[in-house]
C-alpha cells in the first residue's frame, strides 16, 4: 500500500494528514472549517484516495492558515505516498460538470510544481468560507506537492457548485495520474529516469 501519515505543528496549526494512494475514497476529516471538510471530502472520493484529516487553527483569526496549511500536509503527504514514483501514469486530466458549472483540471506529478489558476467567483463567500481560499489550498498542495496544476472554470455561476467542480475535476484527474500503469509498472515515467531532477 502507498501510504504516508504528515504531522505538521506550527503557532498557527496542528495538522495530521494520512493519505492511502490505492483505497476505496474514505474519508473521516474534522478541519473546523465545514466548508472546506466537505470539499476534501469531494477530494478523497472521487480520487480514491483515503484520506484522514485532524485539523486545529486558529480560526478565531479565520480560515486561512488550517486551509493552506492542510494543503501543504496533503501534498507532502502525497508525495511520500508516491515513494520513487515508479509505475504511475503521472499525467491526468478531467473535464468536470456539475449542473450550471464546467471545470477543466489537467496535472502532471512532475515534481516540478506550478499552478495556473483561472478559476473566478461572483461571490465572496460561499456561506462564511471565504472564496478566495480555494486556490490558496490549490496553491499550496501544488507547491509543496510537486504538480504542475492547471484548473480553469470554463463556465458557472453558483459559487458552490464551482468549488465543489473544481474539487472534483481535480480530484479525477489526480486518480488518473496515481494509478500504476501496468504496461510499465517498473519505471520511472520520464525519459530522464527520474522526476523533479
Amino acid at each position: 500500500m502507498r501510504s504516508a501519515t504528515i504531522e505538521r505543528n506550527t503557532t498557527e496549526t496542528k495538522i495530521t494528514v494520512g493519505v492511502s494512494l490505492d483505497g476505496q475514497g474514505h474519508y473521516d476529516i474534522e478541519t473546523g472549517v465545514g466548508f472546506f471538510d466537505h470539499m476534501l471530502e469531494q477530494l478523497a472520493r472521487h480520487s480514491l484516495i483515503d484520506l484522514k484529516v485532524r485539523a486545529e487553527g486558529d480560526l478565531h483569526i479565520d480560515d486561512h492558515h488550517t486551509v493552506e496549511d492542510v494543503g501543504i500536509a496533503l501534498g507532502l503527504a502525497l508525495v511520500q505516498a508516491l515513494g520513487d514514483y515508479k509505475g504511475i501514469r503521472r499525467y491526468g486530466s478531467c473535464l468536470l460538470p456539475m449542473d450550471e458549472a464546467l471545470t477543466r483540471a489537467a496535472l502532471d506529478l512532475s515534481r516540478r510544481p506550478f499552478l495556473v489558476w483561472k478559476v473566478g467567483f461572483d461571490a465572496d463567500k460561499i456561506g462564511t468560507f471565504d472564496t478566495e481560499l480555494i486556490r490558496e489550498f490549490f496553491q499550496a498542495f501544488a507547491m509543496n506537492g510537486g504538480i504542475t496544476l492547471h484548473v480553469e472554470k470554463l463556465d458557472g455561476a453558483n459559487a458552490h457548485h464551482i468549488a465543489e467542480s473544481a474539487f472534483k475535476a481535480v480530484a479525477r484527474a489526480l486518480r488518473d495520474a496515481i494509478e500504476i500503469d501496468p504496461r510499465k509498472s517498473d519505471a520511472v515515467p520520464s525519459t530522464k529516469g527520474v522526476l523533479g531532477a
